[in-house]
């Protein structure tokens, strides 16, 4: 028999996060650190509209681009928030989740050999994305050193004559760092001046805990929003990870093309859901402020306690994630985040899940009770705390 499968799915390697969910499932009182998602129920009055839309029989196909209604309250929410004005009519997709509309922006944009800068560490599903795309994934390393942000030396060094796209993931998934006015103005001008596309995803931007500043798109950057895609979606900022529902803003030119593929392959969002994030537009934003709250206490709680036990962090200032540095210890962060699993019974991720540049670093999430936080950081610190005895013998 042939092979029945593609060379290029092949090539692409399984999720690196989800191999230590698998293992916590498989154990008794373990504790997860790993998961992206918040722990907070959807607020009830965004479910109530969902099962108000079931119980009215709102149960057919949307436009293949949305509701709407939906669109409009988008652009509203965009606008008042970060300074973004979009025609509903051209130039806004409702999509599956961010991750749909990131899939359909690289297959929309890209040729074979078109180059693809991704920072990292960052999401998984960029390079597999790109990969599928067939496009060229370009690494660009981001350190400590920098706040894990990226400068425009970095992209200036990066990009050759087959460079189109840059992906910019802020705030950042897995480190949470975050980009400010100046320095996405320094990016924009090298964007411009190498005439690039950015695909912006701003799925944590309402996640930011920074005193009397707020989330900054590059699309409202003079000059930019010509040639940027922003991705954003309802499951960080609302808890609505089950829903399965995002957008995508940007040019008509490429938004005609990323529908076309879209239409093909899914129709249209889940109408139910559609209907549920029309009220969180117009009535969420005391939601967020609760849940970023909440967010940074924990944050706060967890800094402290790395301080404490001398594991060296670099605040992060948006997303719910913390991605200390365990390079002291010799191990890789594979070898460490497996034995603590298997040791202390507390699942985190390994830097490398998000890029190789995420060597001798954790992902940890703090999407979790202070309670569950509080009994996974005095395992991580009694962990750290045997193997430096350890290797001080």
């Amino acid at each position: 028999m042939r092979n029945p499968l593609s060379k290029t799915i092949t090539t692409i390697q399984p999720s690196g996060i989800r191999k230590f969910f698998d293992i916590v499932s498989e154990m008794d009182d373990a504790i997860s650190l790993g998961v992206g998602e918040p722990d907070f129920d959807t607020p009830w009055h965004i479910r109530d509209e969902g099962i108000y839309s079931l119980e009215k029989g709102k149960t057919f196909y949307t436009s293949n681009s949305g509701l709407k209604e939906l669109k409009i309250e988008i652009i509203k929410f965009l606008d008042r928030k970060y300074n973004l004005s979009y025609d509903y009519k051209n130039e806004i997709m409702i999509t599956v989740g961010g991750s749909e509309a990131i899939d359909i922006a690289m297959r929309a944009m890209l040729d074979p050999g078109d180059e693809v800068l991704i920072p990292q560490p960052s999401y998984v599903s960029y390079v597999p994305c790109c990969v599928l795309a067939n496009g060229k994934p370009v690494p660009i390393e981001l350190t400590a050193k920098d706040q894990f942000r990226l400068t425009a030396k970095q992209l200036e060094d990066s990009i050759t004559d087959k460079t189109k796209l840059l992906v910019l993931p802020f705030p950042n998934n897995p480190t949470g760092a975050i980009m400010d006015k100046e320095d996405l103005e320094a990016i924009a001008k090298v964007v411009i001046e190498h005439d690039l596309f950015v695909l912006s995803d701003e799925i944590y931007s309402e996640l930011t805990y920074t005193e009397g500043k707020s989330h900054v798109s590059i699309a409202s950057i003079p000059g930019m929003k010509e040639r940027t895609i922003v991705i954003n979606g309802f499951s960080k900022a609302f808890a609505m990870t089950g829903w399965r529902l995002g957008y995508a803003c940007g040019p008509k030119v490429i938004l005609d093309q990323m529908l076309k593929i879209h239409q093909f392959a899914i129709m249209c969002a889940p109408t139910t859901s559609q209907y549920a994030a029309v009220e969180a537009m117009k009535n969420g934003d005391k939601d967020i402020e609760m849940m970023r709250e909440e967010y940074n206490g924990r944050r706060r709680y967890l800094m402290h306690r790395f301080k404490e036990m001398k594991l060296d962090c670099f605040e992060p200032l948006g997303a719910f994630y913390a991605f200390p540095c365990i390079k002291e210890f010799n191990m890789t962060s594979e070898e460490f985040a497996t034995e603590f699993l298997k040791n202390k019974k507390v699942a985190v991720v390994p830097g490398t899940a998000f890029g190789d540049s995420g060597e001798g670093y954790l992902r940890v999430s703090y999407a979790y009770s202070l309670d569950d936080l509080k009994v996974a950081l005095d395992r991580l610190e009694e962990f750290v705390t045997e193997l430096r005895e350890k290797n001080n013998k």
